[in-house]
């Protein structure tokens, strides 16, 4: 199994001069190699660079602090939500569950009047091929 490798962090200065090398060298892989990063890394820290300047060369992920208030923020939306709803008035579940219900005995209607229709078209063939000298139908 390929051990993984850790995850680096490179300052603004190093993506900066690697950036300005890429612009000078005709041979990317070998660029990469020596300063022993991944091509596709090098590549995107030029097109950050292009047209977010040196700014869009600084890290991409938010301090961890921003991350936790973010964190805090989510579970109290959740929390409040979760009020909200157990809040609504105690007529409001059973009224839901009705209509539930009616909406399903109306499903099960069809298919009884479905099944009811079938059923008598089976009775009707059977009759008129139930006399003598006709072939009698299969159940």
């Amino acid at each position: 199994m390929a051990k993984r490798r850790q995850r680096r962090s490179f300052t603004t200065d190093f993506k900066r001069a690697a950036v300005k090398r890429m612009a000078e060298t005709d041979n990317i892989t070998a660029l990469c190699k020596e300063l022993d990063i991944e091509r596709r890394l090098l590549y995107l820290w030029r097109d950050t660079f292009k047209p977010g300047g040196e700014p869009g060369l600084r890290r991409a992920r938010p301090p961890r602090a921003l991350n936790q208030v973010d964190a805090a923020l989510r579970r109290a939306e959740a929390l409040q939500s979760r009020i909200a709803s157990a809040s609504e008035p105690a007529t409001a579940a059973p009224q839901r569950r009705i209509a539930e219900l009616e909406r399903k005995i109306g499903e099960q209607q069809v298919a009884l009047d479905f099944l009811h229709a079938a059923l008598r078209h089976v009775r009707d063939r059977r009759r008129r091929t139930g006399e003598p000298g006709e072939k009698a139908s299969t159940p």
